[in-house]
């Protein structure tokens, strides 16, 4: 058999290559020129990338100063990275000890590890791994962060800081307040007075108050009202107000998602002699958490976007160490490149949740 492709198949090659040069000029029609006022959009949408766009990449990548130590190497025509890399440290961990920063190291593999088998279709132990995760993977995580115990220096939380302090902060009251939020979307639909009258006031005080308030009266009025000598970790209290904030929130996102399930299906589990909390657990809450993914996971990109208001109660998460290293003598006039460093992670991360959403009501969806 020779070398050469046959005559017929370059024909096809071409005429496909034809077929899709015309799909593609009728999906252009159709979308971006389909009347006068998409293809004005079109025309500005076009004109804002090429004003923006490709000086952005010349300042950010083609000019951009990547190795060096010190400002001396960076010039003054494209963006300077090499004032991140010096900063790394304190971006990622704050002023967390340099000589035990390995123990947040470990934290971080034990938790990719154990999430990685997760996201495998064919793993068969993924109900162990959960469990690991949401019980024991914290515990382990508190003294390898805290120290003070199995030979461990002490690590005091006002030396936490940086991605390290965002991802502590966003993680836990993510965890914490999904479950106390379903609880309250229960209770706010229950039948007992007493227990819908708690939730409801529960979840109308916190949706009434701005985070920034909740993380204020945490910090500064709240040790007010404990007896002499009794005070909580500040770090402990922003997460509490944290978590019940969001909670309220994700209580009305599944409350939302009760009331879209058909009743009937609580009358055939009634008919079938089925309990309360066996109808709930296993016909009504999988149905309705499937349907409000979306906003379940729009709560929790909001709760990790606004961890950066913790700064106002003197806890220095990505945001805040961006800012206070960009105040430094010696690296004065760099501080863009810091915000862009920022946006980028938190971008990453907000979009990652995203896409897994997208995944999730993707697996669930089972049609109806």
């Amino acid at each position: 058999m020779s070398g050469k492709l046959p005559y017929k198949s370059i024909e096809y090659f071409f005429m496909s290559l034809n077929g899709k040069s015309i799909d593609l000029l009728r999906w252009m029609k159709s979308n971006l020129f389909s009347s006068s006022l998409n293809t004005l959009l079109t025309i500005i949408s076009l004109w804002i990338i090429y004003v923006s766009v490709p000086p952005f990449i010349q300042w950010a990548l083609l000019d951009a100063n990547w190795v060096g130590s010190s400002r001396d190497d960076c010039s003054r025509e494209g963006a300077c990275w090499v004032y991140i890399g010096f900063w790394f440290k304190q971006i990622m961990y704050g002023r967390y000890p340099e000589t035990e920063v390995w123990r947040v190291n470990v934290s971080y593999i034990l938790l990719v590890g154990a999430l990685i088998p997760l996201f495998i279709s064919g793993f068969k132990h993924k109900g162990l791994l959960t469990l690991f995760l949401l019980f024991v993977y914290p515990i382990i995580s508190y003294f390898l962060f805290i120290g003070d115990s199995f030979g461990l220096p002490l690590v005091e939380t006002s030396l936490w800081g940086g991605l390290f302090l965002t991802l502590v902060i966003s993680l836990v009251g993510i965890v914490a307040s999904l479950p106390i939020g379903i609880m309250l979307a229960l209770g706010r639909r229950s039948s007992m007075p007493i227990v819908s009258a708690i939730s409801i006031g529960f979840i109308e005080i916190w949706r009434g108050v701005p985070l920034i308030t909740v993380l204020f009266m945490s910090s500064v009025m709240f040790p007010l009202f404990l007896p002499e000598g009794m005070n909580f970790d500040k770090l402990i209290r922003a997460l509490v107000g944290v978590m019940l904030f969001s909670a309220a929130y994700i209580a009305e996102v599944v409350r939302g998602g009760l009331q879209a399930v058909p009743k009937g299906q609580i009358e055939a589990a009634e008919a079938l002699g089925m309990s309360y909390w066996n109808t709930m657990g296993l016909i009504v809450m999988p149905q309705a958490l499937k349907m409000v993914i979306p906003g379940i996971v729009n709560s929790f990109i909001a709760l990790f976007k606004d961890t950066t208001l913790v700064l106002t109660i003197g806890l220095f998460d990505l945001l805040g160490t961006i800012q206070i290293i960009g105040t430094n003598a010696d690296w004065l006039g760099f501080h863009i490149e810091g915000y862009v460093f920022t946006a980028f992670i938190f971008w990453t991360f907000c979009f990652g949740m995203s896409r897994y959403s997208m995944h999730l009501e993707k697996k669930l969806h089972t049609g109806h």
